[in-house]
């Protein structure tokens, strides 16, 4: 038995494939080193020689699903396991990849990594503390982990957390909770549980690693906020349960990090092309007595104020009894026909999406048959263990059990789907367990249910993607999320839940997205206009919009104090620019949805901070209030009251042009942009081609139709566009039936030579208006050339082969 006085001394016991395994000399202690691609390498510390948990289902390298029981811990299958240099000399171990090179001190075990730089020399990215960097179970409790910390490093990542971007000094906790009405400038924990974060270097920021570990465990991470007079500067992870199981991954950039962390945990969902539309939503009609004639009165709306909108959010309200909300029970007395209220919404262009919740209210009418098959987390008797709800005590679904996943299923289809309804709002699901007499069936060997709440989030979304794919085959199914975990992304799209109506709110909520955006989630939004609290008003709700319409998710939501909705048309003098700004994104929905398409293919990030996009770029790392959508397009929403124009830096290594006049502005240069409601400030990448829809209005767009580009020529040189493109609900194109739309447009200082690819006949090319250089087209016939609605808008034709 080890001595508490003396630290582990690991030997190497054995080298296979990818896999290199230390065992402590005088005790059980196993590590096991796994290198699994050139920026990846993998380290797992068992003090007690096995797995406290066998299976992870965070890991799914490039796949879309894992198995019901999930993935052997130790299954390298999905990984390249390339070659790799191993030196050991009894004291000292080292492995080194192309990207990577791992230095371990055999007594005591402490780790040192480093990253080849831009020059190919070896630079040291990180460090284990130097004493007592793992606990080896002297204290019996969770697994920890202490890093040196070097001043001046910059954190981002963890999912969506409150404040600013950069967590150093901060202290964290990942447990998921329902936190409605936070403050998004400091309520933590949240809604997500993904313990995953990316360092910038102190000396180079554009130097970047990332760090994930594999727990469902409730744990927190130490950003500087801790200090110890004996172990000098250091940040931390630190984990309720399971093992230390932590994957290191070389960059260099921010955004090679997430790429690699994306694969890692699973293919994005590649969700249907009307899940990038405006969708509207409400507490208040649902929780009306007349709800189906509310829901009626917001298609009157939206055809009343020329709006488009295509999917909406179903809230709760549908499933009452009295006061009390029951998952999978229609109300007839608020929807006295389903079917015919599904129906007339599919007939209006708008798909609903049904909010459903994991927990069984004890009075709920499928309780008893839940309770006698065994569905719930129980106590060691098989009873229901009870637990504080939204509107009074029940029971969670266990989806570790595969009988509840059938079940949970089953009503999905039955309740749902066969009703009409086209996607599920997996809401409530952060399963607040706090009792330790609960039990996971985790598949056949029970487990505290404490330990496996991320996973029974993951396997809810999961059971309901699976329903919606059995109920439609051929569709690619769309399905939302409030909570979540890594790997969430191959499932689901989400929203950073339940937020609080003030300014602030829209700063920090775009934060949260990109920290979303970091971590692997980029398919998300927040609750435009806000949530709980006050109404806006008419300011604060265009204000809201207009940086709303940039996140792939968007959509307007409330439950506001004074019972009113967070309708576009509710502030009359601010409708003329919300219906703007909706238009607007309209316009941008092809560029959304090939990036949407690039999450799913390259896992590319869609939202980016500056610091992602421009790393050689020190003023970047600002903690400001812009954003990329793309690489091509900088978002500066304004979020404060009463502001007129926005001064925004533009970024250095490149030209920029304003977007909606085009004027150009060098890279490094301060521009003053003007700030109407309807009028984000944004710029965009000199020379970018951007995909747009040429009728903004129509939200339902089919494949071929309505599509053109909107370019901003340089001065001398081309410009490249490239756009995916399908039926927009299928999955066909997994079998070729898609389009790669292609445009080049070459700039000499006397003309422009456009060059499209395109399958149809025609397609109309923008320009900004005071772009005034003659244009000739290869293969086509341009047939108008005319100035309209402040762009300069191209008509070609193809012409006919002889």
């Amino acid at each position: 038995m080890r001595s508490l006085a003396a630290p582990p001394h690991f030997v190497l016991s054995a080298r296979a494939r990818g896999l290199v395994t230390l065992n402590e000399a005088d005790g059980s202690a196993v590590v096991h080193l796994a290198v699994l691609e050139e920026d990846l390498i993998r380290v797992v510390v068992l003090p007690r020689g096995g797995f406290d948990l066998a299976r992870t289902w965070a890991i799914a390298p490039g796949e879309t699903d894992v198995a019901d029981d999930g993935r052997d811990r130790l299954d390298l299958s999905g990984f390249a396991c390339p070659d790799f240099q191993l030196v050991e000399d009894g004291r000292n171990l080292t492995l080194e990849t192309a990207q990577l090179r791992l230095s371990v001190a055999l007594k005591g075990f402490f780790c040192r990594w480093e990253m080849r730089d831009r020059s190919g020399a070896w630079r040291e990215i990180a460090r284990d503390r130097p004493t007592q960097a793992y606990d080896f179970d002297y204290w019996a409790r969770g697994p920890r982990h202490y890093l040196r910390r070097t001043p001046g490093e910059r954190y981002v990542g963890l999912g969506e957390r409150a404040g600013p971007m950069d967590r150093a000094g901060g202290l964290y906790r990942l447990n998921n909770v329902d936190a409605m009405g936070y403050d998004a400038a400091s309520s933590d924990p949240l809604y997500k549980h993904i313990p995953f974060y990316i360092t910038l270097g102190a000396d180079d920021p554009a130097r970047a690693f990332g760090l994930f570990y594999d727990t469902l465990a409730d744990c927190t991470f130490d950003f500087g906020r801790e200090r110890s007079n004996y172990h000098g500067l250091y940040r931390s992870f630190a984990a309720e349960a399971g093992d230390l199981d932590y994957y290191v991954i070389a960059g260099p950039s921010v955004l090679d990090v997430t790429r690699r962390f994306t694969w890692l945990t699973g293919r994005p969902i590649f969700t249907p092309r009307w899940g990038l539309g405006y969708s509207g939503s409400t507490m208040s009609y649902t929780d009306a007595p007349d709800a189906q004639a509310q829901m009626a009165r917001f298609l009157e709306g939206l055809a009343a104020h020329d709006l488009p909108c295509s999917s909406f959010h179903l809230s709760s309200g549908y499933t009452s009894i009295g006061p009390r909300r029951y998952v999978f029970h229609w109300n007839r007395e608020k929807f006295p026909d389903p079917k015919g209220f599904t129906a007339s919404y599919e007939a209006a262009g708008v798909k609903l999406c049904a909010n459903i919740k994991p927990c069984l209210l004890d009075d709920h009418p499928l309780f008893g048959e839940a309770r006698d098959q065994g569905l719930f987390i129980a106590d060691a008797a098989g009873e229901p263990v009870m637990t504080q709800f939204w509107d009074g005590l029940g029971a969670y679904l266990d989806f570790t059990n595969p009988a509840t996943r059938t079940w949970w299923k089953a009503q999905v289809t039955t309740q749902l789907l066969e009703v009409g309804i086209a996607a599920t709002w997996n809401d409530n699901n952060e399963f607040e367990v706090v009792s330790p007499q609960a039990q996971a069936a985790m598949n056949g060997q029970p487990r505290a249910a404490i330990e496996t709440k991320p996973l029974q989030t993951l396997l809810m979304m999961r059971a309901s993607a699976q329903a919606q794919r059995a109920h439609s085959p051929g569709e690619r199914p769309f399905l939302v999320s409030r909570a979540g975990v890594a790997g969430m992304q191959r499932y689901v799209q989400t929203w950073s839940g339940d937020n609080y109506t003030a300014w602030g709110t829209i700063r920090f909520n775009q934060k949260m997205g990109l920290g979303l955006a970091l971590s692997g989630v980029s398919n998300s939004g927040h609750d435009v206009g806000g949530f709980a609290g006050p109404a806006p008003d008419a300011e604060l709700l265009a204000r809201w919009v207009a940086a709303g319409i940039f996140q792939p998710r968007f959509s307007i939501h409330s439950w506001n104090d004074d019972g009113s909705v967070n309708e576009p048309w509710m502030h009359p003098e601010a409708t003329p620019a919300v219906r703007a700004l909706i238009r607007l994104r309209g316009l941008l929905e092809p560029l959304l949805y090939d990036l949407l398409f690039r999450h799913h293919r390259d896992f590319e990030v869609i939202t980016r901070p500056l610091f992602a996009q421009f790393p050689d770029d020190p003023a970047c790392l600002a903690d400001g209030d812009e954003m990329m959508l793309g690489p091509d397009l900088l978002v500066a929403p304004v979020m404060d009251p009463g502001v007129t124009e926005r001064i925004v830096r533009a970024p250095a290594g490149c030209d920029w042009r304003e977007f909606w006049s085009g004027a150009r502005t060098p890279g490094g240069a301060e521009v003053t942009l003007p700030a109407p409601w309807d009028q984000p400030p944004l710029l965009v990448r000199d020379g970018a081609a951007l995909p747009i829809s040429t009728d903004p209005r129509n939200p339902r767009r089919r494949r071929l139709e309505s599509f053109g580009w909107l370019v901003f020529p340089r001065e001398q040189g081309e410009s490249l566009g490239e756009a995916f493109d399908d039926d927009g609900v299928t999955e066909a194109w997994r079998d070729g039936d898609f389009s790669l739309r292609r445009l080049r447009l070459t700039a000499t200082s006397e003309d422009l030579e456009i060059a499209p690819e395109d399958p149809t006949e025609r397609i109309e090319v923008w320009l900004p208006a005071k772009e005034q250089r003659p244009a000739r087209a290869l293969g086509w016939r341009i047939t108008a050339d005319q100035t309209q609605s402040g762009r300069r808008r191209l008509i070609l034709e193809r012409i006919a082969p002889v």
